[in-house]
């Protein structure tokens, strides 16, 4: 597998059907793995987050999600070739599972929002097996009693694939501390993945996100939680782009 270093991770520099393929063989290796795709939020998190940085040393896939990545390695004379992102790739999973005969869990988001996209998601991949959806309360994972009823509903289930929508870097820490006691074969952190298959947040369209603009575009839909973090949080990519440009030159 292709894996290159980009600022303060490693990607591996796969297209989406390389991607799928890979995905497959770590589920017939049932070795609890699991997924991240790195944008430029978890960019600038990783560089001052030591578990964040740990659960991406132990990741067993690491793909790109986001155009302005694309184009930094691109400058860096490493170019990645293909974006991968998480509301992508979430549908593309759904299709091999519906074909494989694979079995899903969906873990996150409010209130029947994962229910409501396993509905439309079986509606649009037929013989598709969701053994679950749960929504988990909020401050979960300091609650112990939530964690046994999260962790019992999961091993019950037996699903191939864990999807875990809870935002960075909750959604990694929960794979990175549980993958191995849950049993799933591989797990993804696909944030907001459930949002749109749920049509609860329209996505990006096509031409903003090849534009590398889906971040104003998301800006447009929910600008009280997301402003902050694109307009300033994410600011300090361009800091860390001559960083590591300095130090790879």
């Amino acid at each position: 597998m292709g894996r290159i270093k980009l600022m303060n991770t490693e990607i591996d520099n796969l297209t989406m059907d390389e991607a799928l393929a890979a995905v497959e063989e770590l589920i017939k290796k049932d070795a609890c793995a699991y997924v991240v795709t790195p944008n430029v939020d978890h960019i600038v998190q990783l560089e001052t987050n030591k578990e964040l940085q740990d659960v991406y040393a132990n990741a067993s896939l690491i793909l790109t999600d986001g155009k302005p990545l694309v184009w930094i390695s691109k400058w860096y004379g490493t170019p990645i070739k293909e974006k991968i992102s998480g509301s992508d790739l979430f549908p593309r999973l759904c299709e091999l599972a519906a074909q494989k005969g694979y079995r899903m869990y969906f873990l996150g988001a409010a209130e029947g929002i994962a229910a409501k996209a396993a509905e439309n998601l079986k509606k649009r991949f037929c013989g598709l097996q969701i053994a679950g959806t749960y929504s988990p309360l909020c401050g979960f994972e300091e609650n112990a009693e939530e964690m046994r009823k999260i962790k019992s509903m999961i091993k019950e289930a037996k699903p191939h694939m864990l999807i875990v929508g809870l935002g960075c870097p909750k959604q990694e820490k929960f794979m990175y501390r549980n993958c191995k006691e849950l049993g799933v074969p591989i797990s993804f952190g696909l944030g907001a993945s459930f949002d749109f298959e749920a049509g609860n947040i329209k996505r990006c369209p096509k031409w903003m996100a090849d534009y590398g603009l889906e971040w104003l575009y998301r800006i447009t839909q929910d600008p009280k939680r997301l402003a902050k973090r694109y307009l300033v949080d994410d600011r300090k990519i361009l800091g860390l782009v001559w960083k590591y440009r300095k130090s790879e030159g």
